[in-house]
């Protein structure tokens, strides 16, 4: 069955040679080992740069033909146009993208999440769907690109991106591979995503409370010390940290800590 997705617009590729029963042995193995490694993604490991060039490095090794891969992540919130997040495999790559997302705005990931279908061009400079990406990366030598989007559910999440030096470097197996690929490293990347996400909101909140507990700690010396109310102290701690342009809590640790000070050296 032929694979689906979007080819060079009024481009015959040269006929691919027939791959030998080994060749597609190997690239299973490779799809395979790629799938694994996607499949082994931890939230909380490493950071979301790390996560995202781990899953880049898997799919230049489950993907034939491919030189460099980099993996982009979209704001939910401001969708396909706004590319949040990317990470490559190589520098040539993180350019490249750099081109793509900053720069241009337009190239085969931007296409491809727009189409969510695989996108392929086999000849850059002469790709009519980018005529100021294509010809950008053609001078860098690079010819070759292979997109397909990361799609959770209806939603698009981001995508992978894969380029080759050589001209007509994906042909269907690639895209075939790719997209087997893709699809569970999709959910892998969102599940990271959530996991990180409430690990952040976590933090947040705990770090809030810690916050909240030393302003109360405060507010408590400081009516020991006048008689003052909890309103009178907390607008104490209010004008310090005003006047002396110091967060609330800053101004709340440092009350406490000077506290103990004073009295560990009343019990030596």
């Amino acid at each position: 069955m032929l694979a689906d997705f979007d080819a060079q617009p009024g481009r015959n590729a040269p006929p691919q040679p027939e791959l030998s029963p080994t060749q597609r042995e190997a690239d299973e193995a490779e799809l395979d080992a790629g799938l694994r490694g996607v499949a082994g993604i931890v939230a909380g490991a490493h950071g979301v740069i790390d996560l995202l060039r781990d899953v880049a490095e898997f799919a230049a090794q489950a993907i034939p033909g491919v030189d460099g891969a980099g993996v982009a992540l979209i704001d939910p919130q401001h969708g396909i146009s706004s590319v949040q997040t990317w990470a490559a495999t190589e520098l040539l790559v993180h350019e490249i993208d750099t081109v793509q997302y900053d720069e241009l705005n337009e190239g085969p990931c931007i296409t491809c999440m727009q189409s969510r279908r695989p996108t392929v061009s086999g000849s850059l400079g002469s790709d009519s769907r980018w005529p100021h990406f294509g010809g950008r990366v053609a001078r860098m030598r690079v010819h070759s690109a292979l997109a397909l989007p990361l799609i959770v559910g209806d939603q698009v999440i981001g995508s992978i991106n894969a380029y080759a030096k050589s001209r007509d470097a994906f042909a269907e197996h690639a895209v075939r591979l790719g997209s087997q690929f893709a699809r569970p490293a999709a959910v892998s990347v969102y599940n990271a995503q959530l996991l990180a996400n409430a690990h952040e909101r976590a933090l947040r909140l705990q770090r809030a409370l810690d916050s909240r507990a030393v302003i109360d700690q405060a507010i408590g010396i400081l009516r020991s010390r006048s008689g003052s109310t909890v309103e009178e102290a907390f607008q104490r701690l209010t004008h310090i940290s005003q006047t002396e342009n110091i967060k609330l809590h800053a101004v709340a640790q440092r009350l406490v800590e000077e506290a103990v000070r004073r009295a560990r050296a009343r019990r030596h």
